[in-house]
C-alpha cells in the first residue's frame, strides 16, 4: 500500500523548506569559497609581483656592473626559499638566459604561455598590468603553480653605462619569470572548502531541525488534532470537544469546527427528542388504529355474517315457501283413496316445481360450501386449452338456450400449467356463465375466449370478453367482494366471483377486470408456469379473515 506520508502538508513543508535551505546554503558556501580563493590568489599575485621586483632590485647592481654570475647566484639563492618553484630570465628574443631548473630548454617560443601575452600582436606590449602578467598552470607533478612575468626595462642607467650600453630605442631588455608553488594556497582553499561544507551542513541540520520541530509543533500537531476532530464529527461523536493548542488561523478554524459540533449536537439532541416523541405518538396512533381495525374487522364480520344470513335467508326462503305452498296444494289434492285421476297432471306439475325449487336451494347451499371451503389446490400439469374445451362441452347446451355464441381464440402449442383442474373448471364456468347472463338484454350474445403466453410474467393468460351490459364504474372495485352482485332479484347471492378470486389467488395467479357500462366486460386471468409453493399460504378470499 502506498504511504500517505509524502502527501501530508507538514512533510511537504519540511521537504520544501529543507531543499530551499540546502540550495541557499550551497550557493552561499560556493560564493564564499570562490571569494576566498580569489582573495588568496590576489594576495599571491601581489606577493609574486613584489618578489619579482625584489629580485630585480637585488640583481640591479650586479647586472649594471655586468657581473652576471653574481646576479645568477643571488637568484639561485632566492629560488631555494620555500614556495619558490623556479626563476628564469628571458631575453627579448625568447632565449632563456638563466634558469634555476637544470636542463631546461634554452629557447622558448614566443607563442608560449609565458610570452604570448606580450607577443600576441605584431607590436609587442611594453607596459602590462600586474594581473595580466600572472598565470596559473599545472606542473608536471600535477600541482598548480603561479607564474609572474616581470619585464626588465632599458633604464637610462643601462643605456648610458660604459660596460654594455643598449640603444635607447630598445624599451625591454628581457623578462624575469618567477614561478611560485600554490600547494599551500590549494591546501588552504581545501580547508576553506571543507570548513564551508561543514558549516553549511551544520547550518542545514540546525535549520532543518528547527523547521521540523516548528512544523510539527505549530503545523502538524494542530492539523492532526483538527483531522481527528473532524473525523469524530463525521462519525457523529459530537460529545468530543475539539481543542487545539494554537492561537493562529488553525485555532480559529478549530474554534469554528467546535462551534459547528456544538450546533450539530444541539440539533441532533432536538431531533432525537422529537423522534422519540414522534415514535411515542406513532405507537399510540398505531395502537388506536389496531383497535379501530379490530373493531372494524369485527363489525365487517358481523355485517358480512348479517348480509350472508339475510341473503341466504332471502334466497332460500323463496324456494322453501314455494315448496311449502306446493306441498299444501298436494295435501289438498290427495284423498284417502289416492290422487284423483283428473288431477294427476296437476300433481306432476306441482312435483316438478318442488323438484326445481329444491334444486335451487341445493345450488345456493353448494355456492356457500364452495365459498367457505377454501381448500388448497391439488396441482398437476394440465393444458388450459383442453380444460376450456371440456368446460364448454358441459355448459354448451345452456349457452345455446341463452342464444350466446362463443368465439375460441386459443393459442397453439400452449405450455401446460400446474393447476387443480376442477377448480380451474369452476373458474371458467363462473366467468363464462356471468358473461352469458350479462348478454341477455342484447338479443344475441357473444363471448370470446382467448389464450396466450406472457413471457414477461412467466404465465399463461386467459381472457374472457363479453358484449353484455357491462359493470358500472362505481361497482368495479366491489365485484370480488362476497355477497355483492349486480344481478337481479333471485339470480344469485354474489359468491361466484368471490370464489373465482380465491381460487386464482390460491394458484398464485392474478385476475383483472376491465369494463365499460353498456359495452361489455373483459376478465384477464394469468396462471404461473412454475409450481413453487414455498412460503405460499392458502389465499384469503375478499372480505374474509
Amino acid at each position: 500500500m502506498k504511504s500517505l506520508l509524502p502527501n501530508r502538508l507538514a512533510f511537504r513543508l519540511i521537504l520544501f523548506l529543507t531543499i530551499l535551505i540546502v540550495v541557499a546554503e550551497g550557493i552561499s558556501g560556493f560564493i564564499s569559497v570562490k571569494t576566498q580563493e580569489e582573495q588568496l590568489l590576489d594576495a599571491m599575485i601581489v606577493g609574486a609581483d613584489q618578489l619579482s621586483r625584489a629580485i630585480t632590485s637585488a640583481t640591479w647592481h650586479s647586472m649594471l656592473a655586468d657581473h652576471r654570475e653574481a646576479a645568477y647566484e643571488v637568484m639561485q639563492t632566492i629560488a631555494l626559499k620555500q614556495g619558490i618553484d623556479r626563476i628564469r630570465i628571458f631575453n627579448k628574443e625568447g632565449r632563456v638566459m638563466f634558469s634555476t631548473t637544470v636542463g631546461e630548454a634554452m629557447q622558448v617560443d614566443k607563442k608560449a604561455e609565458a610570452c604570448y601575452l606580450c607577443h600576441a600582436s605584431d607590436q609587442p606590449l611594453v607596459r602590462v598590468d600586474v594581473p595580466s602578467r600572472s598565470r596559473i598552470y599545472t606542473g608536471p607533478n600535477g600541482a598548480r603553480r603561479l607564474a609572474m612575468v616581470t619585464p626588465i626595462y632599458n633604464e637610462p642607467s643601462c643605456s648610458e653605462a660604459d660596460c654594455h650600453a643598449h640603444p635607447r630605442g630598445i624599451n625591454v631588455l628581457g623578462v624575469l619569470d618567477v614561478a611560485l608553488d600554490l600547494k599551500e594556497v590549494d591546501d588552504e582553499i581545501d580547508e576553506v572548502k571543507n570548513s564551508v561544507v561543514l558549516m553549511t551542513g551544520i547550518h542545514v541540520i540546525l535549520v532543518g531541525l528547527f523547521i521540523v520541530l516548528f512544523t510539527r509543533r505549530f503545523v502538524d500537531a494542530p492539523i492532526r488534532q483538527l483531522i481527528e476532530g473532524t473525523r469524530a464529527i463525521s462519525a457523529m461523536q459530537l460529545d468530543r470537544p475539539l481543542n487545539i493548542d494554537s492561537n493562529g488561523e488553525l485555532g480559529e478554524l478549530a474554534h469554528s469546527f467546535d462551534s459547528m459540533r456544538k450546533q450539530l449536537l444541539h440539533a441532533l439532541t432536538e431531533l432525537n427528542d422529537f423522534t422519540k416523541h414522534l415514535e411515542t405518538k406513532v405507537e399510540e396512533r398505531t395502537e388506536q388504529l389496531k383497535d379501530a381495525h379490530r373493531k372494524l374487522l369485527q363489525t365487517d364480520r358481523l355485517a358480512s355474517l348479517g348480509q350472508l344470513a339475510a341473503s341466504v335467508a332471502h334466497e332460500i326462503n323463496n324456494p322453501i315457501s314455494g315448496v311449502l305452498n306446493l306441498s299444501m296444494l298436494l295435501q289438498r289434492i290427495m284423498t284417502d283413496s289416492g290422487i284423483p285421476p283428473a288431477r294427476v297432471e296437476e300433481v306432476k306439475r306441482y312435483l316438478a316445481q318442488i323438484t326445481s325449487e329444491t334444486s335451487r336451494v341445493g345450488r345456493i347451499v353448494a355456492d356457500l360450501l364452495a365459498f367457505s371451503r377454501r381448500s388448497k389446490p391439488h396441482r398437476a400439469q394440465a393444458d388450459l386449452n383442453t380444460i376450456i374445451k371440456s368446460t364448454l362441452s358441459i355448459i354448451n347446451h345452456k349457452l345455446k338456450l341463452m342464444n350466446v355464441r362463443v368465439d375460441l381464440r386459443l393459442a397453439g402449442e400452449l405450455p401446460t400449467v400446474p393447476c387443480d383442474v376442477s377448480q380451474v373448471q369452476q373458474v371458467l364456468i363462473n366467468l363464462i356463465m356471468n358473461g352469458a347472463e350479462a348478454t341477455v338484454n342484447k338479443g344475441e350474445g357473444f363471448l370470446t375466449l382467448h389464450t396466450e403466453v406472457a413471457p414477461e410474467e412467466n404465465a399463461v393468460v386467459l381472457t374472457v370478453t363479453d358484449n353484455g351490459d357491462g359493470i358500472p364504474a362505481e361497482a368495479l372495485h366491489k365485484i370480488f367482494d362476497p355477497f355483492f352482485t349486480t344481478k337481479g332479484e333471485g339470480k344469485g347471492v354474489g359468491l361466484g366471483l368471490a370464489v373465482v378470486y380465491g381460487i386464482i389467488q390460491a394458484h398464485r395467479g392474478d385476475i383483472e377486470v376491465h369494463s365499460k357500462s353498456g359495452e361489455g366486460t373483459t376478465f384477464r386471468v394469468s396462471l404461473p408456469l412454475t409450481n413453487d409453493d414455498e412460503g405460499v399460504q392458502d389465499a384469503n378470499l375478499p372480505g374474509t379473515t
